[in-house]
């Protein structure tokens, strides 16, 4: 006789619950033992008997074979095994070695991977030039770039500019719809340590150059409808380069919106040989960008969604925070420190992360709240003249 199954309280979780209907689908088939399923399918008795023993879900590939192994509905039992997977709770740990759709920030250094070369290459540029633009498509990381690549590497003593001292303090702005007067203070040098406009910055304390990263530029043309308004922000980003400034600019554009910086004459041609183009990861730097946070953390990735997700995300533009957003979402369903393809799979992948999250949120909100959601969702948006939709900021009380 097999040894006797410990005993499974149903009502304790979803993988409790089922693997209590996995015991009873193999019971109305008359309660075959494992080694006998095992001759049926191509895994090994043990393996099938830990699919039923309440530990853990078992993979999607053991699951059909079980249920095939006794006469069960292979489609059925998928959708509920994805159904349980999504109900699981995570295990408890620390926090995700992964964003999510967020962008990295200063303080998350050691969680930003795959992006050496092109933050050694903007020192190189920031330190010859005055004023510098990092060019990408939407989601291809320039923010990230900026934030926790190029910032931390000035902070720590990042090479000195041919010709100026060193830094004194690092800025971070977005332009808003009122540019120039919403930030015309930050466009005076400081000696007195950094402020980046979100209360995490510092500086050297000591005369030298300010740094000031303008983010999403790209609002200067989608959010600022005053021309005015928009020619005295860019003059302030011009003035950077006149002799004597302590300024130094670097902006950070959208790719389908590099036309209108050519459109402006005085912008196009200090831009002419100081811009930085960041295109999409190549395959190394993205296994890079997978691996390296999870080990950090002491977690493993398995290879084979290693390999999924470099094959899914290489060539989806904007890829990027769509594959930050899975690794996290997979990280919440991880088995032990170990995040496997087949919690990727049950989230519908990279392109299919976002979605089920938010239908997941939204499907918790009464109808008024989902009406509100709708509004406030719709204010976020910008509609693009030409060009993509680009974000509209909110405050957080509205």
């Amino acid at each position: 006789m097999g040894r006797r199954e410990k005993p499974l309280e149903p009502t304790a979780g979803p993988v409790q619950r089922f693997a209590y209907d996995l015991r009873k689908l193999r019971a109305e088939a008359g309660s075959p033992t494992y080694r006998a399923l095992a001759e049926r399918t191509a895994y090994s008795a043990p393996t099938l008997s830990a699919a039923a023993s309440g530990d853990r879900l078992p993979s999607l590939p053991v699951l059909l074979a079980y249920v095939e192994a006794c006469g069960g509905d292979r489609a059925a039992w998928e959708a509920r095994w994805r159904e349980a997977l999504a109900a699981e709770p995570a295990p408890d740990g620390g926090g995700s070695p992964y964003p999510g759709l967020a962008r990295f920030g200063p303080d998350d250094r050691d969680r930003f991977h795959g992006r050496d070369d092109l933050v050694a290459e903007l020192l190189a540029l920031t330190g010859r030039r005055r004023l510098t633009a990092v060019v990408g498509a939407s989601g291809s990381g320039k923010s990230s770039l900026l934030r926790a690549g190029l910032i931390p590497a000035l902070r720590d003593g990042g090479p000195a500019p041919a010709d100026g001292p060193r830094l004194a303090a690092v800025r971070v702005l977005t332009p808003g719809e009122r540019p120039a007067r919403t930030h015309s203070a930050r466009f005076e040098p400081s000696d007195e340590g950094a402020e980046d406009g979100e209360g995490s910055g510092e500086g050297s304390g000591e005369a030298g150059d300010t740094f000031l990263v303008v983010d999403q530029f790209e609002e200067v043309f989608s959010l600022c409808h005053d021309t005015a308004e928009r020619e005295r922000f860019i003059g302030s980003v011009l003035a950077a380069r006149a002799p004597g400034s302590r300024l130094r600019v670097v902006i950070a554009v959208r790719a389908d919106f590099y036309g209108r910086l050519a459109e402006h004459g005085p912008l196009a041609e200090a831009l002419r040989d100081a811009t930085l183009l960041v295109g999409p990861l190549p395959p190394h730097r993205l296994r890079e960008a997978i691996v390296r946070p999870a080990a950090a953390g002491r977690l493993v990735v398995e290879r084979a969604l290693t390999a999924r997700l470099v094959a899914d995300t290489g060539d989806e533009p904007g890829g990027l925070p769509l594959m930050a957003h899975a690794l996290r979402e997979v990280w919440r369903r991880r088995s032990g420190k170990t995040l496997t393809l087949t919690a990727y799979e049950a989230i519908g992948g990279v392109q299919g992360a976002v979605a089920h999250t938010a239908e997941e949120v939204f499907g918790h909100f009464t109808e008024a709240e989902a009406a509100r959601a709708r509004a406030l969702l719709l204010r976020m948006v910008a509609p693009g003249d030409g060009t993509q939709d680009t974000r509209r900021t909110v405050e957080r009380a509205e």
